[in-house]
């Protein structure tokens, strides 16, 4: 049968009294076009149901994989340098070790502040007073200030600085105030002083050594 007779065929369909238990006898092409829709319907039903949760899943993979691929790149590159990274962290560790050991303990700063009067004495400078404040604790070290006032010439009071800023512990100048005295060529030399130590509350080896954290 032509396709031509096939869609006068199917113009000519009263679609009203259609009736799907009479299906074998609908003309060829609408039988066709109902295979076609039934098709389309099946595979779109099919694709919502059972291909979409998959391709998400699919999808979720996909992206673990590059995750683990980065994960391992990484890993390796580690590996190949692990000599190297250990000897950078072994000088680190040195360096660490090196400035901790210039941030005096709590029981060396009173003989700290005994090296800075003997400073000022060696630069013939007058000591007016070296007076502690209160402890500042930070989240790796403890802050301890303390005020130095001290009178002399220009000159000691420069050398006096550059000895204290040689001392082999950290200190730091602030808030330097220099005024006359009615004394000639004295001058009145008033500074906040920092020096620092080191928590070791805040050390993760010393925690890892301490694992319940508390103190003695």
């Amino acid at each position: 049968m032509s396709l031509r007779t096939q869609w006068r065929q199917l113009r000519e369909v009263e679609w009203r009294d259609l009736d799907l238990k009479e299906a074998g006898s609908w003309p060829a092409l609408l039988q066709g076009l109902c295979l076609i829709v039934l098709f389309v319907a099946v595979f779109w039903v099919a694709q919502w149901f059972l291909a979409a949760p998959r391709q998400a899943t699919l999808d979720s993979l996909q992206a673990r994989e590059r995750t683990l691929l980065a994960e391992y790149e990484a890993r390796a590159y580690q590996a190949a340098n692990l000599d190297q990274m250990r000897t950078q962290m072994a000088e680190l560790d040195a360096r660490m070790q090196a400035l901790l050991e210039m941030l005096p303990s709590d029981a060396e700063i009173p003989a700290l502040l005994d090296d800075i009067s003997d400073a000022a004495q060696d630069h013939q400078l007058v000591i007016d007073s070296i007076r502690l404040r209160a402890p500042v604790p930070q989240t790796f070290y403890i802050e301890q200030p303390f005020d130095i006032e001290v009178r002399g010439g220009y000159h000691e009071i420069a050398a006096f600085l550059g000895s204290v800023a040689a001392l082999p512990r950290i200190v730091t100048l602030h808030d330097f105030t220099l005024t006359p005295v009615n004394e000639g060529d004295t001058l009145r030399l008033s500074l906040l002083a920092r020096t620092y130590s080191y928590r070791e509350d805040a050390d993760p080896k010393a925690r890892a050594g301490n694992p319940e954290g508390g103190d003695d």
